[in-house]
């Protein structure tokens, strides 16, 4: 499973269509913190 918006692929389909989502939601999380503080860093 890849997502090509935050460059992160996961290699293992059956825990991903399990539910084992963590890691994806985690990589998710860190990827709109830190655009997060991006914009907030390009509006000062």
């Amino acid at each position: 499973v890849t997502d090509h918006r935050i460059k992160l692929t996961l290699h293992r389909l059956d825990a991903v269509l399990d539910g084992d989502l963590d890691e994806m939601i985690d990589a998710l999380i860190a990827y709109d913190q830190a655009e997060l503080l991006k914009a907030v860093g390009d509006n000062e």
